[in-house]
């Protein structure tokens, strides 16, 4: 099925089903897809390989594009809820993402001192000290959670470092519930592979996995666009409800998308 790249690093504001009119910073190239995931419901589509240089935005480059831009939208009375690092893959990738945050951050507080910054992350990178460090400063850490159970992040997931469900857990444990957990629910098959994040036992697990992380709050939601696999299924709102009944009634907070 058809998916899409953002084709500038400062893309938008966009309407967000979860952090309103956000700004958007891409850190990645704009022809493909770099992360450490290669989820099968990614709207930016699959990883690919290629021979050709990656070639990142530069820190100058991407303030001054950002600095351009708000003062653009401030111009026009257009507001932004938030500046969010999101893009096509996973931000935390970036080598210099720790130094970008900062200057973002230094950014907003001068020239935009009401918008939350946001971070988007599939949470591979948080067993990098930096990473986490960078974290702790935004104002919405959101990290993807998925499942608690491995076969299923394998196969949902598809990630591409050597790191196990349950080390991701517990790393997403550091941060002392300062964290917003997102959690995209789906089912079908791949590769004639059935699966299925809905399931008793895999929302026990999962509940068990967001009690000893504490995040502030649990973001769920399924797809709302078109998948690079597509034998992926949406999990319609009256489903949704259930989970967060089951979600709160077990004392975690949680808001569907």
């Amino acid at each position: 099925m058809s998916t899409f790249l953002f084709d500038s690093t400062i893309f938008g504001p966009v309407k967000s089903r979860r952090l309103g009119n956000s700004l958007g910073i891409n850190l990645l190239p704009n022809d493909r897809k770099i992360c450490n995931f290669n989820c099968i419901y990614c709207e930016c589509g699959w990883n690919k390989s290629s021979n050709s240089e990656i070639i990142l935005p530069k820190l100058n480059d991407i303030s001054d594009s950002l600095i351009k831009k708000i003062e653009e939208l401030k111009n026009k009375n257009v507001k932004v809820d938030t500046i969010t690092f999101a893009g096509n893959g996973e931000p935390t990738i970036h080598p210099d993402f720790p130094l970008i945050l900062e200057r973002t951050i230094e950014i907003r507080n001068n020239i935009l001192p009401k918008a939350k910054i946001a971070v988007l992350s599939n949470s591979a990178l948080i067993y990098k000290k930096n990473i986490v460090d960078a974290l702790f400063k935004v104002d919405l850490n959101i990290l993807k959670l998925d499942t608690a159970i491995e076969n299923t992040y394998r196969l949902i997931n598809q990630p591409v470092i050597n790191k196990s469900i349950k080390e991701i857990i517990e790393k997403l444990k550091v941060f002392k519930g300062k964290l917003i957990i997102q959690t995209m629910f789906v089912r079908g098959t791949y590769n004639n592979i059935p699966f299925d994040n809905t399931t008793t036992e895999e929302l026990n697990a999962l509940i068990l996995a967001l009690k000893g992380i504490n995040p502030q709050y649990v973001m769920i939601y399924s797809i709302a666009r078109d998948t690079p696999c597509g034998t992926v299924e949406k999990i319609e709102t009256k489903e949704l409800k259930e989970i967060k009944s089951l979600f709160e009634k077990n004392g975690i907070d949680t808001a569907i998308f």
